[in-house]
């Protein structure tokens, strides 16, 4: 654990997301598909859906957004199916993403997002009703308890996260990159990689509880409820 000061903490995981505004990425997001993946210092590759984030929402998708209460908060939107998805049911949704290229695709599908790391400031502060981690975000910042605690600062008592995890019980905390697997690879960056049991190992001593997990189309989900106390 960082004996470093939250404060401190806070501002090197916003700092580690500026990896993202790598070529590789931002060149997946525009020209809608990969190949792209984060590469570990060991060679080891998890390849990202680009293809699948960029096209519309799924219905692995849509078990979540289902679950989804009041305004909604998409952390880490990338090109912005979830936000555009939300809004078709009626929710007031806001995407933030570190990536340019994510928030211009966001805006082009007609949603409503910001350039923003998820430690910025963000609008509404305390008063979102469901925060959205889909898609590998628990990994942001490569800090999991730090991650969770300001999640809890975003949401109203009560309020609901709504987390992907891996389809597996692992958790690591890793350095990663972006690859394109043409030798092209972004800057390196903490990242974190979370089955549903060791979110809730996380979780718990933080407060939230579990509301839901589920799993569908080869995909596993967490709803988690944060204290009124956090």
């Amino acid at each position: 654990m960082s004996t470093a000061p939250p404060d401190t903490r806070l501002r090197g995981a916003a700092s580690a997301a500026a990896p993202w505004h790598a070529d590789p990425y931002t060149n997946a997001l525009r020209n809608g598909h990969g190949p792209l993946f984060l590469r570990r210092s060991d060679g080891w590759l998890l390849p990202l859906d680009v293809e699948r984030w960029c096209a519309s929402a799924d219905a692995a998708d849509l078990s979540a957004l289902r679950r989804c209460e009041g305004s909604v908060l998409d952390i880490g939107c990338g090109p912005g199916r979830l936000v555009a998805a939300a809004a078709a049911r009626g929710h007031r949704v806001l995407g933030v993403d570190v990536s340019q290229a994510a928030v211009d695709h966001t805006l082009r599908l007609g949603g409503t997002a910001l350039l923003r790391s998820v430690f910025d400031t963000l609008p509404g502060e305390g008063r979102w009703s469901t925060a959205l981690l889909m898609d590998g975000n628990v990994g942001i910042g490569g800090d999991p308890t730090a991650l969770l605690k300001r999640v809890a600062q975003l949401l109203v008592p009560s309020g609901l996260l709504l987390a992907e995890t891996a389809p597996m019980d692992v958790d690591e905390r890793v350095e990663v990159h972006v690859d394109d697997g043409h030798g092209r690879p972004g800057a390196p960056f903490p990242w974190a990689r979370l089955g549903t049991p060791a979110l809730l190992r996380h979780a718990h001593p933080l407060g939230w509880t579990p509301a839901d997990q589920w799993a569908t189309e080869g995909r596993s989900f967490l709803a988690l409820r944060r204290a009124h106390h956090t």
